[in-house]
């Protein structure tokens, strides 16, 4: 299937969206958080005055500056600072433990790197952080980002849970004294078709960490691409009049593209939520009037439950699109009823900056469907077995997209990077299947992939994480149905002989090694575990035995 109207995209890069949107918006308000409120030429000088701040510590075209932050203003200022002087972006997860830190920092080579003065993020990464090469660490602060009645709140409930000095090192720096020491700003040329604009690290089809390389061409063809579904909104988007909340972590690809990036290029007011609190979230969509608000099924599904009980008006929403897993029909409806929205689903992966198809706003929802192909985008459907190309309405086969927004390949990994593209297709490891007006089904998956409320949980990491405990001889990990999350890891463990371990004691080891997120929702030791005919460790068993369960949801 072919999506081919208008399908040239320009050689625009990230930093040009913003410019853009800066000038057209200079007075209107670009950023609400919590209270405190800048305009786009606010954001603008800061962005300005953060990269002239950046090039004074040495960062030059090509360095990777890592981004450890939850959603704050200091993310939107360091992401375009960065692209302005022709870096590269490396996004962290603020949950991730200290190992995980370590080997994305070592893999990525960051050289330099920004995070937040709450000391659960700030001393896992500083535990690691010069060791694995990072040359300087830029520290921001919370409480200097909030209103000032706020501001000093925090300052003073934190207190014993918030980095109050830094070692005169030379490494640690303070945000305020990084704009302090900056010169003038020197243009940097870039190149939007091959400099990389985004590391943005994935399991990929195997679970182990790639980065997968965006170009500024391929994150600003996506948000053209999101701008085209969205033209089909009627009434239409008003450039320099929407509100779009952004509960969603900054990091992750999603939000990065269809909430801050897409919101600056219509001029929208992106009000920042630090992470999802239920009402705190209710509360922000009926007060601010929220018109745009993206996310995960999971918080949707949330939404809809509360809003119901609490009759909250959320009438003011009128663009919402899901992505990060499928969307349930059962939540769908009930968020639809309360909003009076329609709730379109997407469907992509980070390696296509992420989106690739999406359901049209204005047609009826086609229950299971993931939409129609980008403006620009091929996808093709081949037999996983045969690598013939499948052409019927209804026949199943792996998904293959060509686009725009694909990736140049994973950072430093030339193997996998060829293993991953079919004559310049990508393969995503999903199975599905059109029907007979084009719109694409995703049904099941090749690749070991674990969807938790729109993250990518790789069973291969926590059983990784599972062996380094000295009891454990044997372990299988696999996704099984949660409903507040979709889904949600379970492990199945053999111990060695002669040791001894509870479910307890491995959850409890596991908080060192995996993040909250990707820790199993529970643990079961067995004396044997199935294996395959050749002896390896098989999975399909465990999983037809779960989902045959009482009250097991269809996936």
């Amino acid at each position: 299937m072919t999506n081919q109207a208008d399908a040239h995209f320009g050689d625009e890069t990230v930093q040009d969206i913003w410019a853009d949107a800066a000038r057209q918006f200079s007075r209107r308000p670009a950023i609400d958080f919590m209270g405190r409120r800048w305009t786009y030429g606010d954001v603008d000088a800061f962005v300005d005055r953060t990269a002239a701040g950046l090039q004074a510590l040495g960062v030059a075209k090509g360095d990777r500056v890592g981004l450890c932050l939850p959603n704050t203003p200091y993310s939107v200022f360091f992401f375009f600072a960065i692209l302005k002087i022709g870096g590269t972006v490396v996004n962290y997860n603020p949950l991730y433990v200290a190992r995980e830190l370590d080997h994305l920092i070592r893999d990525s080579g960051t050289t330099v790197i920004v995070t937040i003065d709450i000391d659960e993020i700030f001393s896992k990464l500083n535990s690691v952080a010069k060791a694995a090469g990072v040359r300087k660490m830029i520290v921001c602060s919370l409480g200097g980002a909030l209103p000032a009645v706020k501001g000093m709140i925090y300052n003073v409930m934190r207190w014993s849970h918030r980095v109050r000095t830094l070692p005169s090192d030379g490494f640690h720096i303070w945000f305020e004294a990084l704009l302090a020491g900056g010169g003038t700003l020197k243009p940097v040329p870039v190149d939007a078709a091959n400099d990389i604009a985004v590391l943005q690290y994935t399991g990929g089809t195997t679970g182990t960490p790639k980065g997968a390389m965006l170009t500024h061409a391929n994150v600003v063809a996506n948000c053209r691409q999101i701008d085209a579904v969205a033209s089909g909104l009627q009434p239409g988007v008003t450039r320099g009049g929407e509100r779009l909340l952004a509960v969603l972590p900054l990091f992750h690809v999603f939000a990065m593209t269809c909430c801050m990036n897409y919101g600056f290029m219509i001029g929208a007011e992106i009000v920042l939520l630090p992470r999802f609190v239920l009402r705190q979230c209710i509360k922000t969509l009926a007060r601010q009037k929220i018109t745009i608000f993206h996310a995960v099924p999971t918080i949707y599904s949330a939404i809809a439950k509360e809003a119901t009980k609490t009759r909250t008006d959320l009438s003011s929403i009128r663009l919402c699109i899901s992505g990060g897993a499928p969307l349930p029909t059962e939540i769908r409806q009930s968020f639809e009823r309360v909003t009076g929205c329609t709730l379109i689903e997407g469907y992509g992966l980070t390696e296509a900056s992420p989106v690739v198809a999406c359901n049209p706003p204005n047609a009826s929802a086609r229950d299971g469907a993931v939409g129609l192909p980008l403006k620009g985008t091929i996808v093709e459907l081949r037999d996983p077995e045969t690598g013939k190309r499948v052409t019927g309405v209804g026949q199943k086969g792996e998904i293959l997209v060509r686009g725009p927004q694909v990736m140049r390949g994973y950072w430093n990994r030339p193997a996998e990077t060829a293993a991953v593209f079919d004559d310049g297709a990508l393969c995503t490891g999903d199975i599905g299947y059109f029907d007979a007006d084009g719109y694409l089904f995703v049904v099941d998956r090749i690749k070991d992939v674990i969807l938790c409320s729109g993250f990518n949980v790789y069973p291969r990491v926590i059983e990784d994480a599972l062996y380094q405990h000295p009891a454990v001889a044997e372990a299988i990990v696999i996704g099984i149905p949660d409903e507040y999350r979709g889904q949600a890891p379970k492990a199945f463990v053999v111990l060695r002989p002669d040791a001894s371990a509870t479910p307890e004691d491995l959850l409890t080891f596991l908080e060192d090694y995996i993040s909250k997120l990707e820790r199993p929702k529970s643990i079961e030791i067995r004396t044997v575990l199935p294996k395959t005919f050749v002896g390896k460790l098989s999975r399909k068993e465990l999983v037809e035995e779960e989902s045959g369960k009482p009250g097991a949801a269809a996936k």
